[in-house]
């Protein structure tokens, strides 16, 4: 007898193929059957024609510190998620060492939603042990940040590493890997991944390479200097020998508008030749960053005590609003966002008078021009506030969207309670099928939904997950395709979505009706060559 049946659903299995009617029996958290028959079950649901999808996989995520306040991670929940990939854009959580602790956990601050962790940890193993220990309701994975493993070796110096300091950080690699990392990430505007070498990142992702790792790269620039810096990724890719999955892809900066179709031109042709490169991209126009990031990269060497003592000297002070006032080689975010009106201010814990307002609109209420606010927001926050930058525009997005290599990746950065964050926290999956499949047609339903599940899976490994056929892990969602979509905005970011009825993560009932049941069946997910 099933453990329970899904009748009269509107099966899209993940394939991309074309839905179908039937049932979907389950037994000890896996799938046992598909098609027309009503097997006996303890327990059944009738979806009533709802669409039944594999639990959505969120490649890209920030949620690394979440699960010790919310477990259930309860915005992912709610948007059908069932599992999560962390530790992304050079920032994870582990591994930490004693002497730049500290350095490591204000430089985190702004992912950590507001909480004060324990950071009993120090290794990659420990952290992911320290994971296994909680009531997740969701299955969780990581890859290791480069940014993390700089930093535990030699904080934020901007030099080049000795041969010592590199074999150190090629052994931290090589330690997080065989803890179960999915592969290595690089965030490459931030420090100290934007004082890195091709050649430095080459040789500390090898280790990754030769355990069956992904090199993931938010890479060295979205705006008027990315074909480069996909090349660069490429580059590192092919030298160290493992596939590249693109972060979050976009084309920032409005002259840079319309570059999708060469950027995506020049996928094609690397996939063309065997290279092993895939995408992931989030459905808005707008990113998500510290507030920290709009600065030029000298200003943030050494870390967050210098960068503010950089701040308090009027001089340097200076050298910083002339740089954002006009150089663009480096990635200028005020610059490509059209300038500080385009800079929305979404977490400053300190300064929260100045939270949802752009920093145009904070600099007249403070009676400040607008650059001397900002620099006062980052000091007054210690370098823990978060901002968006409006720099996209919707017809790349829809064009990288199209492409059959992107998956979604929402890159949701959570906020600390009361604050605003980017929407795409809350609204990244149900906006896919809510406005671009149902409104404005970019997808087919059946596209969409392998974006979100079978391209994931497959990229990371994971064969059970992702696909609705007997054998495959039970991890599903329910959704009506007539009502789903996303409810968050930028000044309403929490918001839940609508339309996602059920969510189940190995056969557990998680999400009923849209409510949180309290069941944790969720697991951590180690990477096994």
């Amino acid at each position: 007898m099933l453990d329970l049946l899904l009748k009269n659903a509107r099966i899209v299995d993940g394939t991309g193929g074309p839905w179908f009617h039937g049932n979907i029996g389950i037994q000890e958290g896996k799938i046992v059957y598909v098609g027309p028959e009503s097997p006996p079950a303890r327990r059944s649901i009738d979806v009533q024609e709802k669409v039944v999808a594999p639990g959505f996989i969120d490649i890209h995520s920030h949620s690394d510190f979440v699960y010790f306040s919310d477990p259930a991670n309860t915005p992912k929940l709610l948007q059908g998620v069932t599992t999560e990939v962390n530790g992304n854009c050079g920032l994870s959580a582990a591994p930490v060492s004693e002497k730049y602790l500290d350095e490591l956990r204000r430089y985190t601050g702004f992912v950590q939603a507001g909480q004060s962790c324990s950071w009993h940890w120090r290794s990659f193993g420990d952290y992911l042990s320290e994971l296994e220990k909680l009531p997740l309701a969701l299955n969780v994975a990581a890859c290791v940040g480069q940014g993390s493993v700089r930093i535990a070796v030699m904080g934020f110096a901007d030099r080049t590493p000795t041969p010592e300091e590199l074999a150190r950080m090629q052994e931290l690699v090589a330690e997080s890997m065989d803890c179960g990392a999915f592969g290595v990430s690089t965030g490459l505007i931030y420090p100290p991944g934007v004082y890195c070498s091709t050649e430095e990142l080459i040789e500390v992702c090898r280790p990754a390479a030769a355990r069956g790792g992904i090199y993931f790269t938010h890479m060295r620039n979205e705006s008027n200097r990315q074909l480069a810096a996909l090349q660069e990724a490429l580059r590192i890719g092919r030298e160290a020998g493992m596939p590249v999955q693109i972060a979050h892809h976009k084309v920032g900066g409005k002259p840079n508008w319309g570059q999708s179709r060469e950027t995506l031109a020049l996928i094609e042709k690397a996939r063309a030749e065997g290279q092993d490169v895939t995408l992931d991209q989030y459905p808005y126009t707008a990113g998500s960053t510290t507030l920290s990031a709009v600065l030029p990269p000298w200003a943030q060497a050494g870390g967050v005590q210098a960068l503010l003592e950089r701040l308090r000297d009027e001089g340097t002070r200076l050298k910083i609003k002339d740089a954002i006032a006009h150089e663009s080689n480096w990635e200028n975010l005020v610059l490509f966002s059209g300038g500080w009106d385009g800079v929305l201010i979404t977490s400053a814990p300190k300064t929260p008078e100045y939270e949802g307002k752009t920093v145009l609109e904070a600099a007249e209420l403070a009676g400040k021009a607008p650059d001397d606010l900002a620099l006062d927001i980052v000091l007054a926050n210690e370098g823990s506030a978060a901002c968006c930058v409006f720099m996209m525009h919707e017809d790349d997005v829809k064009n990288i969207m199209r492409h059959p290599a992107v998956m979604v990746g929402s890159d949701g950065i959570p906020a600390p309670p009361g604050a605003k964050a980017h929407p795409r926290m809350a609204g990244t999956f149900p906006r896919i099928l809510g406005h671009y499949v149902r409104e404005e047609k970019v997808l087919t339903l059946e596209e969409a939904v392998r974006k979100m599940t079978a391209l994931p899976a497959r990229r990371l490994g994971l064969f059970q997950k992702g696909l609705i056929q007997p054998g495959g892990d039970a991890d599903l969602v329910v959704f009506d395709p007539e009502t789903v979509g996303d409810c968050a905005t930028y000044q309403e970011p929490t918001a839940a979505p609508t339309g996602i009825e059920y969510v189940f993560v190995g056969g557990t009932l998680v999400l009923d009706h849209g409510r949180p049941t309290g069941a944790h069946p969720g697991r951590v997910l180690r990477h096994r060559r």
